[in-house]
């Protein structure tokens, strides 16, 4: 009976330590109803900027189809657009299967447009880019009342570590938040530790980290929160998840289990037997 009463005890004792590692908690942004009772005004820039070795479509419009002709060897002539007096073009090839070819951006910042010739556009959003590239043909006096539309062409963000899908994913517009871009890895896996991701960015010739806690309401006010071209998010395993995974968590919990049965074996013959 003494030995019974040993192994019950051993077993629950085994039990307890299983039990002991708790999990980290999974809730997002919690704290968010008391934060956002009221409506908190955006203070984050979320545009993004133009970088070296970023890759630019540039679509050129104006009033005299004509005027485009200088541009013939460097521009696929496009639909007319929604007024018959307005032509548009792409600088840079833009293929009619829709292979499209951009022009780069040095490590100075600048592009290199046929006809048009260099124009600085480095750390300008794609609508001040589109703005300077216009002037820089008023300059040349190319065309008197240039439109010039610019898109960043190979945006992207880099997600590793414990997400349900690790991928790059491509940006397909300007404003997009961290959580979208978790949201196209299908979310954060359950090993994953939710208040310490990391997102490394590349500002101004420098490398900078931000750590981001998913499980606060406080992320929305992070720098971090709307992500910018070339970004790279790594997501840390959770230490609990990889302790109850552990061989020696796995050796514990299937002791406890067999002790279990065993204990409860024994009893049940003791009382057959009595």
């Amino acid at each position: 009976m003494k030995k019974l009463s040993f192994l019950g005890l051993f077993a629950v004792i085994l039990l307890s330590l299983n039990s002991c590692v708790s999990s980290k908690k999974i809730i997002y942004f919690q704290g968010a109803d008391t934060l956002y009772a009221q409506a908190q005004e955006i203070m984050q820039r979320y545009e993004m900027r133009i970088k070296p070795a970023d890759q630019i479509l540039v679509k050129l419009t104006c009033k005299e189809p004509m005027l485009l002709e200088q541009f013939n060897q460097d521009i696929t002539i496009g639909s007319g657009g929604g007024s018959r007096s307005t032509s548009s073009s792409y600088i840079g090839n833009a293929g009619s299967m829709g292979s499209t070819y951009g022009y780069n951006i040095d490590n100075n910042g600048n592009v290199n447009l046929p006809i048009i010739g260099i124009v600085h556009v480095g750390g300008m959003t794609t609508d001040e880019a589109g703005k300077a590239i216009e002037q820089a043909i008023i300059n040349k006096d190319l065309i008197s009342e240039p439109e010039v539309t610019v898109r960043l062409l190979n945006a992207r963000v880099t997600v590793m570590g414990a997400v349900k899908s690790p991928r790059v994913v491509s940006l397909t517009s300007e404003r997009n938040t961290v959580l979208d871009v978790l949201a196209q890895c299908s979310d954060l896996s359950d090993a994953s530790l939710r208040k310490n991701l990391k997102l490394f960015r590349e500002e101004n010739g420098k490398r900078m980290m931000y750590t981001i806690d998913l499980t606060s309401a406080e992320v929305f006010n992070s720098p971090a929160f709307y992500v910018q071209q070339n970004d790279m998010i790594y997501i840390e395993p959770n230490k609990a998840q990889n302790v109850r995974s552990s061989p020696f968590n796995t050796f514990l919990s299937t002791g406890a289990s067999i002790l279990s049965v065993v204990s409860s074996i024994v009893a049940l013959v003791i009382a057959l037997s009595k």
